[in-house]
Protein backbone atom coordinates (compact mmCIF):
# COMPACT_ATOMS: atom_id res chain seq x y z
CA UNK A 1 0.00 0.00 0.00
CA UNK A 2 2.81 2.41 0.89
CA UNK A 3 4.54 1.64 -2.41
CA UNK A 4 1.32 2.35 -4.31
CA UNK A 5 0.88 5.70 -2.55
CA UNK A 6 4.51 6.60 -3.21
CA UNK A 7 4.18 5.80 -6.92
CA UNK A 8 0.96 7.83 -7.03
CA UNK A 9 2.80 10.74 -5.44
CA UNK A 10 5.61 10.50 -7.99
CA UNK A 11 3.11 10.44 -10.84
CA UNK A 12 1.36 13.52 -9.43
CA UNK A 13 4.68 15.36 -9.15
CA UNK A 14 5.56 14.43 -12.73
CA UNK A 15 2.19 15.76 -13.92
CA UNK A 16 2.76 19.05 -12.12
CA UNK A 17 6.24 19.36 -13.63
CA UNK A 18 4.88 18.68 -17.12
CA UNK A 19 2.04 21.20 -16.71
CA UNK A 20 4.54 23.83 -15.56
CA UNK A 21 6.72 23.16 -18.62
CA UNK A 22 3.78 23.62 -20.99
CA UNK A 23 2.69 26.84 -19.27
CA UNK A 24 6.26 28.14 -19.59
CA UNK A 25 6.27 27.19 -23.27
CA UNK A 26 3.05 29.16 -23.76
CA UNK A 27 4.38 32.17 -21.87
CA UNK A 28 7.35 32.26 -24.24
CA UNK A 29 5.00 31.77 -27.20
CA UNK A 30 3.00 34.85 -26.19
CA UNK A 31 6.18 36.90 -25.78
CA UNK A 32 7.21 36.15 -29.35
CA UNK A 33 4.19 38.10 -30.63
CA UNK A 34 5.61 41.24 -29.01
CA UNK A 35 9.06 40.85 -30.62
CA UNK A 36 8.08 39.79 -34.14
CA UNK A 37 7.81 42.88 -36.34
CA UNK A 38 5.25 41.07 -38.53
CA UNK A 39 3.08 40.02 -35.58
CA UNK A 40 -0.71 40.31 -36.02
CA UNK A 41 -1.17 40.77 -32.26
CA UNK A 42 -0.23 43.39 -29.71
CA UNK A 43 0.88 42.60 -26.18
CA UNK A 44 -2.67 43.32 -24.97
CA UNK A 45 -4.12 40.93 -27.56
CA UNK A 46 -2.08 38.00 -26.26
CA UNK A 47 -4.18 37.96 -23.10
CA UNK A 48 -7.02 36.61 -25.24
CA UNK A 49 -5.12 33.61 -26.60
CA UNK A 50 -6.84 30.39 -25.53
CA UNK A 51 -5.47 26.88 -25.01
CA UNK A 52 -6.62 23.45 -23.92
CA UNK A 53 -5.37 22.39 -20.52
CA UNK A 54 -2.07 20.48 -20.74
CA UNK A 55 -2.74 16.78 -21.25
CA UNK A 56 0.06 14.25 -21.59
CA UNK A 57 -2.28 11.97 -23.53
CA UNK A 58 -1.39 14.15 -26.50
CA UNK A 59 2.36 13.70 -26.11
CA UNK A 60 3.26 10.64 -28.16
CA UNK A 61 6.28 8.97 -29.72
CA UNK A 62 6.23 8.61 -33.50
CA UNK A 63 8.18 6.31 -35.77
CA UNK A 64 10.09 8.36 -38.35
CA UNK A 65 10.04 6.99 -41.89
CA UNK A 66 12.44 9.12 -43.93
CA UNK A 67 11.55 10.01 -47.53
CA UNK A 68 14.89 11.13 -49.01
CA UNK A 69 13.76 10.87 -52.64
CA UNK A 70 10.71 13.11 -52.24
CA UNK A 71 10.32 15.91 -54.78
CA UNK A 72 9.62 19.50 -53.82
CA UNK A 73 6.09 20.81 -54.27
CA UNK A 74 4.12 24.01 -53.76
CA UNK A 75 1.76 24.36 -50.79
CA UNK A 76 -1.09 26.86 -51.35
CA UNK A 77 -1.53 29.60 -48.77
CA UNK A 78 -4.41 31.77 -47.61
CA UNK A 79 -3.14 34.35 -50.10
CA UNK A 80 -4.21 33.02 -53.53
CA UNK A 81 -1.23 34.74 -55.16
CA UNK A 82 1.37 33.04 -52.96
CA UNK A 83 2.53 29.44 -52.78
CA UNK A 84 5.42 28.15 -50.69
CA UNK A 85 7.82 25.43 -51.76
CA UNK A 86 8.40 22.48 -49.46
CA UNK A 87 9.90 19.03 -49.63
CA UNK A 88 8.67 16.08 -47.61
CA UNK A 89 11.31 14.94 -45.13
CA UNK A 90 9.55 12.05 -43.38
CA UNK A 91 6.29 10.34 -42.54
CA UNK A 92 5.58 10.22 -38.80
CA UNK A 93 3.59 7.17 -37.69
CA UNK A 94 2.02 7.08 -34.22
CA UNK A 95 -0.94 6.00 -32.15
CA UNK A 96 -3.27 8.34 -30.30
CA UNK A 97 -6.17 7.12 -28.18
CA UNK A 98 -5.64 3.66 -29.66
CA UNK A 99 -5.90 4.88 -33.26
CA UNK A 100 -3.09 4.50 -35.79
CA UNK A 101 -2.31 7.84 -37.43
CA UNK A 102 0.36 9.49 -39.52
CA UNK A 103 1.54 12.96 -40.40
CA UNK A 104 3.93 14.18 -43.07
CA UNK A 105 6.78 16.46 -41.99
CA UNK A 106 8.16 19.00 -44.46
CA UNK A 107 11.21 21.21 -44.93
CA UNK A 108 10.93 24.65 -46.49
CA UNK A 109 13.17 24.52 -49.56
CA UNK A 110 14.39 28.07 -48.96
CA UNK A 111 15.44 27.20 -45.41
CA UNK A 112 17.61 24.18 -46.21
CA UNK A 113 20.70 26.38 -46.54
CA UNK A 114 19.83 28.62 -43.60
CA UNK A 115 21.97 28.07 -40.51
CA UNK A 116 19.08 29.13 -38.28
CA UNK A 117 16.28 27.09 -39.88
CA UNK A 118 17.99 24.19 -41.68
CA UNK A 119 16.87 21.65 -39.03
CA UNK A 120 13.27 22.89 -38.81
CA UNK A 121 10.49 20.48 -39.73
CA UNK A 122 7.07 21.91 -40.45
CA UNK A 123 3.96 19.83 -39.69
CA UNK A 124 0.69 21.56 -40.68
CA UNK A 125 -2.44 19.52 -39.97
CA UNK A 126 -6.19 19.55 -39.58
CA UNK A 127 -8.39 17.52 -37.24
CA UNK A 128 -12.03 17.19 -36.23
CA UNK A 129 -11.93 20.13 -33.79
CA UNK A 130 -11.42 22.63 -36.63
CA UNK A 131 -14.27 25.16 -37.06
CA UNK A 132 -15.61 24.32 -33.58
CA UNK A 133 -13.07 24.78 -30.78
CA UNK A 134 -10.01 25.34 -32.98
CA UNK A 135 -9.15 27.42 -36.04
CA UNK A 136 -10.85 26.20 -39.20
CA UNK A 137 -7.69 26.51 -41.28
CA UNK A 138 -5.80 23.96 -39.21
CA UNK A 139 -2.85 24.26 -36.87
CA UNK A 140 0.90 23.82 -36.98
CA UNK A 141 3.53 21.85 -35.08
CA UNK A 142 7.25 22.63 -35.31
CA UNK A 143 9.86 19.90 -34.94
CA UNK A 144 13.61 19.65 -35.35
CA UNK A 145 15.64 17.06 -37.23
CA UNK A 146 17.99 16.96 -34.25
CA UNK A 147 15.11 15.65 -32.11
CA UNK A 148 14.99 12.41 -34.09
CA UNK A 149 16.59 9.70 -31.94
CA UNK A 150 16.92 6.07 -33.05
CA UNK A 151 14.31 6.56 -35.74
CA UNK A 152 11.75 8.10 -33.40
CA UNK A 153 10.57 11.58 -32.43
CA UNK A 154 8.26 13.02 -29.80
CA UNK A 155 5.08 14.76 -30.95
CA UNK A 156 3.63 17.02 -28.27
CA UNK A 157 0.33 18.37 -29.54
CA UNK A 158 0.04 20.51 -26.43
CA UNK A 159 2.50 22.75 -28.30
CA UNK A 160 0.59 23.01 -31.56
CA UNK A 161 -0.32 26.57 -32.53
CA UNK A 162 -2.40 28.69 -34.88
CA UNK A 163 -1.08 30.30 -38.06
CA UNK A 164 -1.12 34.11 -38.16
CA UNK A 165 -4.18 33.91 -40.43
CA UNK A 166 -6.21 32.82 -37.40
CA UNK A 167 -5.81 36.32 -35.97
CA UNK A 168 -5.83 38.63 -38.97
CA UNK A 169 -6.25 38.57 -42.75
CA UNK A 170 -3.45 39.39 -45.15
CA UNK A 171 -0.90 36.71 -44.24
CA UNK A 172 0.37 33.93 -46.50
CA UNK A 173 -0.18 30.98 -44.17
CA UNK A 174 0.35 27.50 -45.68
CA UNK A 175 -2.82 25.44 -45.93
CA UNK A 176 -2.33 21.90 -44.51
CA UNK A 177 -2.22 19.29 -47.32
CA UNK A 178 -5.01 16.70 -47.36
CA UNK A 179 -2.53 13.98 -46.44
CA UNK A 180 -2.21 15.68 -43.03
CA UNK A 181 -5.90 15.52 -42.21
CA UNK A 182 -6.34 13.63 -38.93
CA UNK A 183 -9.65 11.84 -38.45
CA UNK A 184 -9.65 12.49 -34.70
CA UNK A 185 -10.64 15.29 -32.33
CA UNK A 186 -7.27 16.54 -31.18
CA UNK A 187 -8.21 18.46 -28.03
CA UNK A 188 -4.78 19.86 -27.27
CA UNK A 189 -2.77 22.98 -27.95
CA UNK A 190 -4.14 26.33 -29.08
CA UNK A 191 -7.87 27.01 -29.46
CA UNK A 192 -9.79 29.55 -31.52
CA UNK A 193 -8.87 33.20 -31.09
CA UNK A 194 -12.11 35.02 -30.28
CA UNK A 195 -10.98 38.64 -29.92
CA UNK A 196 -12.89 40.82 -32.38
CA UNK A 197 -11.39 43.76 -34.24
CA UNK A 198 -13.79 46.07 -32.36
CA UNK A 199 -12.45 44.84 -29.03
CA UNK A 200 -8.89 45.29 -30.25
CA UNK A 201 -9.67 48.88 -31.17
CA UNK A 202 -11.07 49.51 -27.68
CA UNK A 203 -7.89 48.07 -26.20
CA UNK A 204 -5.72 50.29 -28.39
CA UNK A 205 -7.72 53.34 -27.33
CA UNK A 206 -7.51 52.39 -23.67
CA UNK A 207 -11.29 52.14 -23.26
CA UNK A 208 -11.07 48.73 -21.57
Amino acid sequence: MKLFLYLLFLAHQADKKYDAAIHEHRRHYKEEFTTDKNSPLSAADTGFLAFYQPDETYRVTAKVVLTPNASSFKIPTHNPKVQKEYKEYAVLKFKLNGKALELHAYRNVNWEKSEQYKDLLFVPFTDNTNTTTTYGGGRYLDLSISDIKNGKIELDFNKCYNPYCAYKEGYSCPIPPRENSLDISLEAGEKNFMLSEETRQHLREGKW
